[in-house]
């Protein structure tokens, strides 16, 4: 099912703002679409709208050709799995899942068929007979998208289901959703503020800040064309480091000129326009290289080293006091308090615009 969102807006009764406004969108059929962006952005009233739950104050929504501004959720063709498992404790894990189709009044052959499908699905087949208390966590939260899917929906929405799984479970079951998804061969859309969730999941995703859309696209998208500040500081692990300066004959020039470097030819085609004028510089921990280069050299003093099997985190301090985070790897020796030289990798630096903060090259 394709769902298309154009000019859509939501304000609630007795507020001054617009708590969502201006999403256009379409998310093609059979997409895993991630709804990503920090707590208050509006992602889950954007869920909550397509799902029904939440009026529509402006704009209009598709699915498929059908515009469903007034249709109810009921009518939607729609399932949703929500944080809170909301499973009835005195069911069994069997009579949890039949329960949508059982007040439908669907066949009970038809009934035990869709159960038993997707109980082997989860693998939960097991626990059928079980009650929400007696099974772990990871098993609940598998029981509420049985639930989900026994409905076989066009659309199948996902309102931070992990969020109260441990560490460990969620990036076990963060694989089970991806094969989930393929097994089940819908559109599914996942609202999380987790963007370690958003990039190893979604076939495409739509991070959001105060209400507005700032980039839609694949994963490696955002970690390598993040369209604006905002989202170069947010999509990353480490996030991107930014620097502040200007670009003048050719070159860009930090504040307190730690930092010179000579963007290639492709960037500078770019920047030329923007001769003169304040410009942010970025660049990821891994394009940090060591030892002294020709250009762009920096001398770092490293406060903190993080030790992620791999890879190193390095957590610096430049001369002027401002911080950065280097990658290296993992059989590299470094140590708190040494200095050492670094040069940046010209193929991995992102400009932008520092007074609209959007992507310059």
């Amino acid at each position: 099912m394709e769902i298309k969102l154009v000019n859509v807006g939501k304000k609630y009764e007795g507020r001054e703002n617009f708590t969502i406004r201006h999403i256009n969108l379409e998310i093609d059929d059979k997409d895993f679409c991630v709804i990503l962006g920090p707590s208050g952005c509006g992602k889950s009233t954007l869920l909550r709208m397509i799902a029904g739950l939440n009026s529509i104050t402006e704009g209009e929504m598709y699915f498929g050709d059908r515009l469903i501004n007034k249709v109810e959720p009921k009518d939607r063709d729609i399932a949703m799995v929500f944080q809170s498992y909301a499973l009835y404790p005195h069911m069994t894990v069997y009579d949890n899942m039949a329960f949508s189709l059982a007040m439908r009044k669907e066949r009970k052959e038809v009934i035990h068929e869709r159960v038993m499908e997707a109980a082997e699905i989860l693998q939960i087949t097991d626990y059928l007979y079980s009650r929400p208390s007696d099974i772990s966590g990871g098993q609940r939260q598998r029981v509420a998208l049985g639930r989900a899917m026994v409905r076989k929906p066009s659309v199948f929405l996902m309102d931070e289901p992990l969020s109260n799984l441990d560490a460990k479970l969620r990036e076990h079951m963060r694989v089970e959703l991806v094969r989930l998804h393929k097994s089940l061969n819908t559109t599914s859309i996942y609202v999380t503020h987790d963007q370690t969730e958003a990039m190893t999941m979604a076939t495409r995703i739509v991070l959001l800040n105060d209400g507005q859309i700032q980039q839609v696209g694949k994963p490696e998208e955002f970690y390598n064309r993040p369209a604006n500040l905002f989202v170069a500081g947010f999509i990353g692990s480490p996030t991107m480091n930014t620097f502040s300066g200007h670009y003048r004959n050719g070159k860009f020039i930090s504040e307190n000129e730690n930092i010179i470097v000579t963007p290639n030819a492709e960037d500078q085609a770019a920047l030329a326009p923007f001769e003169g004028k304040a410009v942010h510089l970025g660049i990821r921990s891994e394009r940090f290289l060591s030892g002294e280069g020709d250009d762009g050299k920096i001398k770092a003093n490293v406060e903190v080293v993080e030790m992620l099997g791999k890879e190193k985190l390095l957590y610096c301090k430049l001369s002027d006091g401002s911080e950065c985070t280097i990658s290296q790897p993992g059989y590299f020796e470094y140590a708190p308090d040494e200095i050492h030289n670094f040069h940046l990798d010209k193929d991995g630096l992102h400009f932008f615009d520092s007074e609209s903060s959007e992507r310059i090259n």
